[in-house]
């Protein structure tokens, strides 16, 4: 059933199926039902109408990934408001950049962290309301809350006109930006529900399924872990910080709890099936794995069907600013002598996707270019920044396209590899260098469980570093290295220098961490 808002989807879940499971809190065990959170997001909506939050208001959140964070988010969008939610674990100094470049009206953040955020608001001459949820209250910090700041009296008199369209600002995502600073990603309820009921058709979800959520709210992949089961009807199990990071009990949530639909980065895939000893268990019931945000090597994928044989995989691609974009099923059996990654697949059938040079115009299938995608997901533009907007999209008779910046070829049957990131390209000894190339030659390396490669440009031109962790958590030698990159990289790819980590640096999104790379080296 497609709703015109986002809040929809619950909203009807709750009136046809109140006492059913809506979600649980993996860690703690805490559940609650569809009928019970529907009215818990709606005495937070009633609370900031009172406090004097508005339809397209932004209204932050800055709170652990929780039952609690799951109600305040539904009660922001019930009162016409857009939420903003950030890493609560981030320093407070950015967190307060962005809900000071968003605007916010009010932040419900935990009260722990209420003073140093005020602090850095405070710096910036930004004064929100902070709405402070106490997390020692481990039971209910948000009942507690709203049962403390309520009068008597009963509800305010929702205003039906005022009620969120399609159109309405539904989220804004904070992403890394080139400058230094975060950008802010505008999406509509339009642009979220158009990506949902895309995944209700290749995913047929009901309510007996119990989907993850491994995703920071902060995070795009969150969207399809938050709106897909709550409008199905189905569970969700939300897998916090902690939980996140912890392999071995990850693994006995996804067993134990039964449940049939995981999505996450590659990352968080590769550190379950490496250490969490998944291979000991043969009761599985996941139907569908789902991975997305970077380029998962092949050979822990192999490793991962071979654990987990009987789920369907798919490879979802698309930036932010397009919620998914793309896909691709991982065949059933992965030659033995593959290495190269999987394509990203066709496009979706909610969006339309071209291939095109520098200015706009189509490339031939099977020639490099960027991937432009046009369609209701795509985002209405960045936070108060209407020229970098502009710059983002080409506009011709046949709509506006995102540039995605991201290099593909297409082949003869519609299906798109990814080739790189245009910022990822450097040029040495003439030769252009995709940097992601020699990460998937040194993933070959049987040792190497993690690589990444950075690029400086210096006097004497472009050095390449690579960084990378080992599966024995020893060094590799540095005559093997070179010797396996002679045999696996034409010589000008071949890396100045290499550097052994215990574990590569990950952003909060569990992807690796480039800018912490370009610091360390």
């Amino acid at each position: 059933m497609t709703s015109a808002t986002l809040h929809g989807y619950l909203e009807q879940s709750a009136r046809r199926s109140p006492g059913t499971c809506a979600a649980v809190e993996a860690s703690s065990g805490r559940q609650i039902t569809y009928g019970e959170i529907d009215r818990l997001s709606s005495r937070v909506g009633d609370h900031l109408r009172r406090i004097g939050v508005r339809p397209a208001d932004r209204v932050g959140i800055c709170l652990p990934k929780s039952i609690a964070s799951l109600a305040v988010l539904f009660g922001i969008l019930k009162v016409g408001a857009a939420y903003v939610p950030v890493d609560s674990l981030a320093p407070p100094a950015r967190n307060a950049f962005i809900f000071n470049d968003c605007g916010v009206r009010a932040i419900f953040v935990e009260a722990s962290r209420a003073e140093n955020l005020r602090y850095e608001l405070a710096r910036l001459a930004a004064e929100p309301r902070l709405l402070p949820l106490d997390w020692s209250d481990a039971s209910s910090p948000l009942a507690t809350y709203l049962a403390r700041v309520e009068p008597e009296g009963g509800l305010t008199v929702e205003d039906e006109s005022a009620r969120p369209g399609p159109d309405s600002l539904a989220y804004v995502l904070y992403t890394s930006g080139s400058t230094g600073q975060p950008k802010g990603v505008m999406l509509t309820h339009r642009n979220g529900s158009s990506y949902v009921d895309w995944c209700s058709e290749i995913l047929a979800p009901d309510e007996s399924d119990r989907f993850s959520s491994h995703a920071p709210f902060h995070f795009d992949l969150s969207i399809l872990d938050i709106f897909v089961p709550l409008k199905h009807g189905a569970t969700v199990f939300l897998i916090g910080e902690e939980l996140g990071k912890n392999p071995t009990r990850m693994a006995s949530v996804i067993a134990e709890r039964r449940l049939t639909i995981w999505y996450s980065t590659p990352s968080v895939l590769t550190l379950l099936v490496e250490h969490g000893s998944l291979d000991a268990r043969d009761d599985h019931a996941l139907r569908f794995i789902l991975f997305a945000g970077e380029v998962f090597p092949v050979k822990h994928l192999r490793r991962l069907k071979a654990v987990v044989p009987r789920a369907r995989y798919l490879n979802l691609y698309g930036p932010t600013e397009t919620n998914v974009c793309t896909y691709y099923e991982i065949p059933q059996t992965i030659a033995e002598d593959r290495s190269a990654p999987f394509p990203i697949g066709r496009a979706c059938s909610h969006v339309k996707a071209r291939v095109i040079d520098a200015n706009g115009r189509d490339v031939p299938r099977g020639q490099e270019g960027q991937l432009a995608i046009s369609g209701a997901p795509v985002m209405l533009g960045y936070w108060n920044m209407p020229e970098r907007t502009s710059a983002a999209f080409h506009v011709n008779s046949s709509g506006r396209w995102y540039r995605t910046g991201d290099v593909v070829i297409e082949d003869g049957d519609g299906v798109y590899t990814f080739r790189g990131r245009r910022d990822r390209m450097v040029k040495r000894r003439g030769y252009r260098i995709e940097l992601g190339e020699i990460e998937t030659a040194l993933y070959r390396h049987p040792a190497i469980s993690e690589v990444a490669a950075i690029a400086r440009s210096e006097e004497a031109g472009v050095s390449i570093k690579v960084f990378y962790a080992s599966r024995d958590g020893h060094a590799l030698s540095l005559i093997d290295l070179k010797r396996f990159c002679a045999h696996n990289l034409p010589a000008y790819m071949a890396p100045d220098w290499f550097s052994h980590q215990q574990l590569l640096p990950k952003t909060s999104t569990d992807k690796i961490d480039y800018q912490h790379l370009m610091r360390m080296e």
